[in-house]
């Protein structure tokens, strides 16, 4: 069983930055595509990056790209999501995804481990 803990939320001004992390437990930790999604209140789940197991790819939601950026370590089992330029509007619970397989995807749906999620207020 995989098992994901997301770390590194808070409250942030506006304009300021946040870097999360995300530690899974397992052995085969860089044969999964990793996502990062946030949902705010009263609304979906929504994509906000991905990376390959590699972590030569990765894909951003428009309204994140240039200002967040995805990486991880496969040496420490850990993704991380560095956010900057943080706007109100990027408050929610953010959540780390595992997808078994290379292939990288958008849609909640597609990643098969999910950790607890982790709070990001930003204030205006």
């Amino acid at each position: 069983q995989v098992q994901l803990v997301e770390s590194g939320g808070g409250l942030v001004q506006a304009g300021g930055s946040l870097r999360l992390s995300c530690a899974v437990s397992g052995r085969t930790f860089g044969s999964y595509a990793m996502g990062w999604f946030r949902q705010a209140p009263g609304k979906e789940r929504e994509f906000v990056s991905t990376i390959s197991g590699t972590g030569i790819t990765t894909y951003y939601a428009d309204s994140v790209k240039g200002r967040f950026t995805i990486s991880r370590d496969n040496a420490k089992n850990t993704v991380y999501l560095q956010m900057n330029s943080l706007k109100p509007e990027d408050t929610a619970v953010y959540y780390c995804a595992a997808r078994s397989s290379v292939n990288l995807r958008s849609r909640y749906q597609d990643y098969d481990y999910w950790g607890q999620g982790t709070q990001v207020t930003v204030s205006s």
